[in-house]
């Protein structure tokens, strides 16, 4: 029996808008969405879970408001926290590589990759388990989807987050716990 995982990664989110929980989606970031949605709606999806960031929340919205889902928020599917001071990009680039080469490296109050990884499988292996069969769509982000496909296939790393679109969408067909095959599915 197939489970069918839609990982839909947020689209573009203004980086001075509120904070990290409560960023929302830019105007390109709301159009690309409504393709998102138009793109999965023949999908047929059965359930629709995110991460309770509002740019993640919201660009599930569309399929859930069409399908008449309620979206489930699980806390732990958030992105990686990476410091408790604010950091400039080129340090943060640099400590995402570094996360790559050691998955239990981490900035002074962040969370490393590992830990990351370990929270977000721990909602996606008990989903998968009790809805198999079903097509569940995932409001996420870069580097969490990242590192929950890591989880099934070692293929997916640095380079694959480094090539991820805002939005993007991966689809993974699972048997039981068995990654079986991803596929892109946005065409941007």
């Amino acid at each position: 029996m197939k489970t069918i995982i839609y990982m839909v990664r947020h689209g573009e989110s203004p980086y001075n808008e509120g904070n990290e929980r409560t960023r929302g989606l830019t105007p390109k970031g709301k159009s690309d969405i409504e393709k998102v949605t138009k793109l999965l709606i023949g999908e047929g999806i059965d359930m629709i879970i995110s991460s309770p960031y509002t740019r993640a929340i919201l660009s599930v919205e569309g399929l859930a408001e069409h399908f008449k889902l309620d979206i489930k928020v699980f806390e732990d599917l958030r992105e990686r926290h990476f410091a408790s001071d604010i950091i400039e990009n080129a340090a943060l680039m640099s400590s995402i590589r570094e996360s790559f080469n050691d998955p239990n490296y981490t900035l002074p109050g962040g969370e490393s990759n590992a830990a990351c990884q370990q929270r977000a499988i721990s909602v996606l292996k008990p989903v998968l388990k009790e809805h198999r069969g079903k097509k569940i769509a995932i409001g996420t982000h870069g580097l969490v989807m990242t590192l929950m496909m890591n989880h099934f296939d070692p293929a997916f790393g640095l380079e694959f987050l480094n090539q991820l679109k805002k939005p993007d969408i991966y689809k993974m067909q699972f048997e039981d716990l068995e990654l079986e095959e991803v596929t892109r599915i946005w065409n941007d």
